[in-house]
């Protein structure tokens, strides 16, 4: 008969006889078996009538009420009455309480949860439940199998970029005579930049057969679909797209290129002081306190630091200042050119910033300066889908940064199964409903 008490356990199958405290207050709980289906041979499925003995089992289970509840569950064990049956007798079990389970379902399914969908490391979460560490794990991956899908949905706009784990591990091979990579450092993710499924899937190895073969592994209905693809001026990337997906838009993401363009400023400030004043930079230069303002946009500073910092620039000697001042113009220019995305500029606007750059670059003597304008202009298919298109690569390295902050918690991964399981199930909260942004 089930009773108030069944009810708010929610254990279906099971019913709530009494309920007792033990010396040291917590509850226990006596339970019988009330599901009629607990007395059929599981292996044959005929209802026993002949009970073979009484065992009393005491499976652990969530809290009730923010109390820790304590169950004793006090079930038969039957003959099976099929002679042809070779399971001779079983015991009682409901989908609450697994045969031979010292875990109610529903607390495997927590444990579990609380590392894919909560954010948990499995060291959390197993203290947390009261269970082992493995047990933990074990309920991760159960869970993970069944909230992940097998295969992702078709994308219109890729992100492909790469992530560092661990270090690289080696055998020697004999038969080769050379060392052999086991386990490589570097795993390319693949993001959904359009449809907000998060990390697609990883892969390890940062070469171009990696990223192909999961490219050529999904229908070609699938690769049909995506349109364009973001990624770091990497030309593994590029040689792997342009084979697996050759329909699809290239695009270089334009946080890369001010990265290159702040990294020359900085080269150019730190050879300048070195050649110039025989050491490296001191607090007491101005080129070393004005290196902050230097990486910064011109466009989201005040008037009075843009002046003071070229003030600055032109008080210092020539030698040093002219040329990072040169150095620093021709980064405002690029930055100038790739803020015309998204605002859909006419082809003689972006030919003349690029002029503008490109002039810049050679009027200097800047080895720093040529060097970036050579990879502009190996990129600039690339870069100018960018500015038509305004795609950026940004989901991509969110998504990264969410990989090493799991990785960190968890001190670091040695399997690489679970370190893509883990990450993909911790970068798909939002996609799954389970992450709350407010």
């Amino acid at each position: 008969m089930v009773n108030d008490t069944t009810r708010l356990l929610g254990l279906d199958g099971l019913v709530a006889e009494r309920v007792e405290l033990d010396v040291c207050g917590v509850p226990v709980v006596d339970l019988s078996t009330g599901h009629e289906q607990a007395r059929c041979c599981p292996e044959c499925g005929q209802r026993a009538v002949r009970v073979k003995q009484w065992t009393t089992t005491r499976p652990r289970d969530l809290p009730v009420g923010g109390r820790r509840v304590e169950l004793r569950w006090r079930k038969r064990r039957w003959y099976c009455p099929s002679a042809a049956c070779p399971r001779k007798s079983f015991t009682e079990q409901v989908a609450a309480v697994p045969a031979r389970s010292r875990l109610t379902t529903r607390l495997r399914e927590a444990a579990g949860a609380a590392v894919a969908d909560g954010g948990r490391t499995i060291v959390q979460s197993a203290r947390d439940h009261g269970v082992s560490w493995p047990v933990a794990a074990q309920a991760f991956t159960t869970h993970a199998a069944a909230a992940l899908p097998a295969e992702p949905e078709p994308v219109a706009v890729l992100g492909i970029d790469e992530v560092r784990r661990g270090k690289p591990h080696w055998i020697w091979d004999e038969q080769a005579g050379s060392w052999t990579v086991t386990a490589d450092r570097w795993h390319v993710g693949f993001c959904d930049l359009s449809g907000g499924q998060g990390l697609l899937a990883q892969v390890e190895g940062r070469t171009t057969a990696a990223v192909t073969g999961w490219l050529t592994e999904r229908p070609p209905a699938w690769r049909e679909q995506v349109h364009a693809v973001a990624i770091d001026m990497c030309t593994v990337f590029k040689a792997a797209i342009r084979q697996a997906l050759p329909h699809a838009l290239l695009v270089v993401d334009h946080f890369h290129l001010v990265q290159l363009a702040n990294r020359a400023v900085t080269e150019v400030r730190r050879r300048m002081t070195l050649t110039q004043r025989g050491r490296r930079g001191r607090a007491s230069d101005p080129e070393w306190q004005q290196r902050n303002r230097l990486t910064r946009s011109a466009a989201r500073m005040s008037g009075k630091h843009v002046d003071r910092l070229v003030d600055t620039l032109t008080a210092l000697p020539t030698r040093i200042g002219a040329p990072i001042l040169a150095a620093w113009n021709a980064k405002e220019d690029l930055l100038d050119l790739l803020a015309t995305a998204r605002t859909q500029p006419n082809r003689e606007h972006v030919h003349r910033l690029l002029d503008r750059f490109n002039s810049r670059c050679a009027a200097s003597d800047l080895p720093e300066l040529h060097r970036l304008a050579t990879t502009i202009e190996t990129w600039w298919p690339q870069i100018q889908a960018f500015l038509s298109t305004g795609i950026t690569n940004a989901g991509s390295e969110g998504t990264n940064r969410v990989i090493k902050t799991v990785a960190r918690d968890a001190y670091g991964f040695r399997n690489p199964e679970n370190q893509r399981q883990r990450t993909r199930t911790a970068t798909t909260r939002r996609h799954r409903g389970h992450l709350n942004p407010a």
